[in-house]
């Protein structure tokens, strides 16, 4: 099938060259850097200097795919295509949208005609070479024109249409959710181990060998085997974690229906903790422990130091 792919960074413009190779589709390229464009136009991709040029590009019924960082630049590029899009076209929303904002958007375009598909994708930088997952909603019949390129981005068995619209994008919600719990959980135990250093645990080796036959093997732990083989203290490496938005919609979804997620959520707000390396609430939490049983207060020139007493009268 022929179909335009828009916004060509580490992931769409993995997806442009997938379709490409995998499905011998034809795809015509679009992204505001021309560098990005260029590239993909070395690879046998169709470039457009701007949206309104998927018009005469595509042979309706079109089909669009958006792989924009959620929220303006997607509601920015969606408002273009749908002057320039007839009925009967397809957007593909591949970002990670909000999902109640997906659907009334889809709802809008549905008036005029237009089909908006969200397809929630995984596979980051890996994808190119080991498919995406992709957890898609929308109407029955927008699904099977963009089924093609589906079926060439997964893996066997990667891709499933899950739902009316919204519903690919709340399962993608979901699955980042969970994915912020399995890393935390990693995160932990390899601390815990990294602390029990009368063992000199070699961190690297146990990520190799609980890759095979182990219960907590996973791609996610793949992964963390090849971080801590580059560097098991992780030195170069700052603390600081950032989240992009679907832990809190998980958490704040789970919250308006009343499931409790204890884990998605702890998670979560150890990610906000990470980013206070002084965290207030921590000073607060030693001094109480201070006032109620005496216990020692250590100053921040110990921490700084590395050494030194504490500061205060221990209660033993």
């Amino acid at each position: 099938m022929k179909l335009a792919m828009v916004g060509l960074g580490r992931m769409g413009g993995n997806m442009a060259e997938r379709l490409m190779q995998q499905g011998g589709h034809e795809v015509v390229v679009f992204d505001v850097d021309p560098k990005a464009r260029e590239r993909l136009a070395q690879k046998g991709a169709t470039p457009i200097e701007g949206l309104d040029g998927v018009r005469d590009a595509l042979e309706a019924p079109r089909v669009v795919w958006l792989m924009l960082p959620a929220g303006q630049v997607t509601d920015d590029a969606v408002v273009a295509l749908e002057r320039v899009l007839d009925p009967g076209d397809v957007i593909v929303d591949g970002g990670n949208s909000n999902y109640k904002a997906f659907i009334a958007d889809a709802e809008r375009l549905a008036a005029k005609g237009i089909a908006y598909v969200d397809a929630g994708t995984s596979g980051g930088i890996w994808g190119l070479a080991e498919g995406y997952c992709l957890m898609v909603g929308g109407t029955a019949e927008a699904v099977a024109l963009v089924e093609p390129a589906f079926k060439s981005l997964a893996p066997t068995g990667g891709y499933a249409h899950v739902g009316p619209p919204g519903a690919g994008h709340f399962v993608k919600m979901v699955h980042n959710g969970i994915e912020y719990g399995l890393m935390q959980a990693y995160a932990e135990g390899f601390e815990l181990m990294k602390a029990a250093s009368e063992f000199e645990l070699d961190l690297h080796e146990i990520a190799s060998i609980w890759r095979y036959g182990s219960v907590v093997r996973s791609w996610l732990l793949e992964l963390t085997e090849r971080a801590l083989a580059e560097d098991q203290d992780l030195a170069k490496i700052r603390g600081w974690v950032d989240d992009t938005g679907e832990g809190r919609w998980t958490v704040q979804e789970a919250i308006e229906r009343a499931v409790p997620l204890p884990v998605i959520t702890a998670s979560l707000f150890t990610r906000f903790y990470s980013r206070e390396p002084d965290a207030f609430q921590a000073k607060l939490l030693a001094a109480m422990r201070n006032q109620f049983g005496g216990h020692a207060i250590h100053a921040e020139s110990d921490t700084q130091a590395g050494a030194g007493d504490p500061v205060g009268k221990s209660a033993g």
